[in-house]
């Protein structure tokens, strides 16, 4: 990988490093209901990261309405589909994963992005003709036997886990075609249009205003720290790499949410379990062999 395509590549592992931890405020929150959460994550979201667009990035918004306003009437419909359908994807992906991490389990959870990588390098395959190699494809297939280990298992959780792996992937290649504007500005108006979408329901079903502090502490941690940064990164990561690679550098996700949910939150593991995921780390380490072998290249020239 060139050297001026490793920021992308740390981004992404970053942006899912961090997802990796986020069942530990969302276990905080597990006396709320789901669908609670996800109106004040959305709402806390939208608000956190207007204040930052309108405060340190002024500019990209003005470069971003510019191209908007010179693009043909066509594009400008292309790109507010391409935004209204990833929009859905990315909200019902949130829900569905807050629920499996409260009523669910958390394993199921982290079983989603271990699904999630094989269905966005296939997509970005079909879909984005993104070549892959013979390697990443043994990868694939190694990924590929590490889930039917799991799979084993149960039922429930594995279909849980799939719907939500579809979700995220749909909405990772989709954002991998739009190109020409500034990631965080998409973000926003993604937030923005989620706000619209849930409203209705909100409106309609809330119940009480929470008034607990310990409900809002968490739900900023979440918007903030779990929801704009590494969604951010993601999206920033797209710029310079294939949404194949991002999506086997979600493998990172499932692997710390494992470890969580066993040393943080005490969930059992058996032998076949431990052995499946230990062949998802080999699955990630030959599918970014190029890469991490670029890496080791340009540590040895700077020594």
């Amino acid at each position: 990988m060139p050297k001026s395509n490793l920021r992308y590549f740390f981004a992404g592992i970053l942006s899912f490093a961090i997802w990796g931890f986020f069942s530990i405020p969302l276990r905080n929150l597990k006396e709320f209901p789901s669908e609670e959460i996800l109106y004040y994550r959305i709402f806390t979201s939208l608000v956190f990261i207007w204040i930052a667009i309108l405060l340190f990035r002024r500019k990209q918004l003005k470069a971003d309405i510019q191209y908007l306003a010179g693009a043909t009437k066509k594009k400008r419909q292309t790109i507010g589909l391409q935004i209204a359908v990833s929009t859905v994807f990315l909200t019902l992906n949130w829900y569905t994963y807050i629920y499996a991490v409260n009523n669910v389990s958390l394993q199921s959870a982290a079983f989603a992005y271990m699904v999630c990588p094989l269905l966005t390098a296939f997509g970005g395959f079909i879909l984005l003709k993104e070549e892959l190699s013979r390697l990443k494809l043994i990868s694939l297939g190694i990924a590929l036997l590490s889930i039917l280990l799991l799979a084993t298992g149960s039922l429930i959780e594995v279909a849980w886990s799939v719907i939500i792996a579809l979700l995220y992937a749909f909405y990772l290649i989709l954002q991998r075609k739009m190109q020409n504007l500034d990631k965080l500005n998409v973000l926003a108006v993604q937030i923005g249009v989620a706000v619209l979408l849930m409203l209705p329901f909100y409106l309609s079903k809330h119940g009480d205003f929470p008034a607990s502090l310990w409900f809002w502490g968490n739900i900023s941690v979440v918007a903030v720290v779990f929801t704009i940064i590494p969604l951010f990164l993601s999206l920033y990561a797209l710029i310079g790499i294939p949404s194949s690679t991002l999506g086997i550098i979600i493998y990172i996700n499932p692997i710390i949410a494992f470890a969580v949910a066993v040393l943080y939150f005490n969930e059992h593991i058996d032998t076949h379990k431990l052995f499946a995921y230990l062949l998802l780390m080999v699955s990630v380490f030959v599918f970014n062999w190029g890469i991490i072998k670029d890496m080791l290249n340009f540590r040895r020239k700077t020594v």
